[in-house]
């Protein structure tokens, strides 16, 4: 079917993977997490909408997350003074990649070791879960599938704390298949 003739046209478009070095028709999923991965809020948004404005909408929506003393790990595409000037406000510190001029960020010793749970929490919702490949053809079915997909990752993580298994975003504890 045309992307012109979709019921997801104009929610949806096209955007560029840089990790994967490809183009896709689509939407960009926006994930606030735990450390320990389990989903606090998630957006979907169209790929070409700025990664700062939809991180900026997920905390002004959820002023619970806004609380002093936590830090945000963050891609780069999240960079902006004006997210971290937001985010200083509330006594948040934004924990990202450097880049040009800051390469000396206080933070950047606190990434490399915490970037991998990106990472993880990617690849769980990505190939344990088919994420990639949910099959909506509607806006509500593909929010319908996005939620099946962060329900099975939080009851694993629950499931895989309270049984006392590792990793807990693993669902192989859960495959009695």
């Amino acid at each position: 079917m045309p992307v012109e003739r979709s019921e997801l046209a104009g929610w949806a478009s096209y955007g560029y993977c840089a990790s994967h070095s490809r183009w896709f028709w689509g939407l960009g999923l926006h994930l606030i997490c735990t450390p320990a991965g389990l989903p606090v809020t998630f957006a979907l948004a169209n790929p070409k909408v700025d990664e700062r404005e939809v991180a900026r909408d997920l905390l002004e929506s959820e002023p619970a997350l806004l609380r002093a003393g936590q830090r945000i790990l963050a891609d780069k595409g999240y960079r902006s003074k004006e997210l971290e000037h937001l985010l200083a406000g509330h006594g948040i510190e934004l924990i990202r990649p450097a880049h040009g001029r800051d390469r000396n960020r206080s933070t950047s010793r606190f990434l490399k070791p915490l970037r991998q749970l990106i990472e993880l929490v990617n690849a769980t919702l990505k190939i344990q879960l088919d994420l990639e490949r949910h099959g909506g053809r509607t806006p509500g079915g593909v929010i319908t599938r996005v939620l099946q997909r962060l329900l099975a990752l939080t009851a694993a993580i629950w499931h895989n704390t309270k049984t006392g298994q590792r990793p807990l975003r693993s669902l192989i504890a859960l495959d009695h298949g």
